[in-house]
């Protein structure tokens, strides 16, 4: 497994603080298992089983206080962007494009959520502002509301499993 972490450089700019292969802990006293401990938060939102909560108005960011989970299919970037309206998808999902100029990739955004990202199939390179981090089945990439797009390369789609969790201050 390997774990990406992006963050912000002093300019604010959405860059990678960590790439690297995550320790595993040895729980003995648990008969041998492997623990990986990807990242953690202090805050949890409130869980509530009543009604199907993944049925709801979409859009990219969880509501306040709340999360997100969800896998994402991305079809190969020359079908993907011939198609791709930047501005009205975003506008449609209830967050920004990035700015035509300061874009990488037509599929630059932003949002206001602490993401895990888990690829399942495929591989995909993760775009910032500066540089880019290519991830493979099995990668993990935590997401701290930094500017970034999605960019599949490939001739395969790539399947990506998300976690959003609600980081407006």
């Amino acid at each position: 497994m390997r774990r990406i972490v992006t963050g912000h450089d002093t300019a604010g700019r959405s860059r990678v603080l960590l790439d690297e292969v995550p320790q595993a802990v040895l729980l003995e006293k648990a008969g041998g298992l492997r623990l990986t401990e990807l990242w953690t938060t202090s805050e949890t939102p409130a869980a509530d089983a009543s009604a199907d909560r993944a049925r709801r108005e979409r859009r990219i960011e969880p509501d306040p206080g709340g999360s997100v989970f969800r896998v994402i299919d991305y079809p190969p970037d020359r079908e993907r962007l011939a198609k791709i309206r930047p501005e009205e998808h975003f506008a449609s999902m209830g967050v920004q494009a990035a700015p035509a100029d300061k874009r990488r990739h037509p599929g630059m955004h932003k949002t206001k959520t602490l993401d895990y990202a888990i690829v399942l199939a495929g591989e995909i390179y993760a775009v910032l502002d500066e540089g880019e981090v290519l991830l493979r089945a099995g990668d993990v990439l935590v997401q701290q509301g930094t500017n970034h797009a999605w960019s599949n390369r490939t001739d395969k789609p790539a399947t990506i499993a998300f976690v959003l969790l609600d980081a407006a201050k």
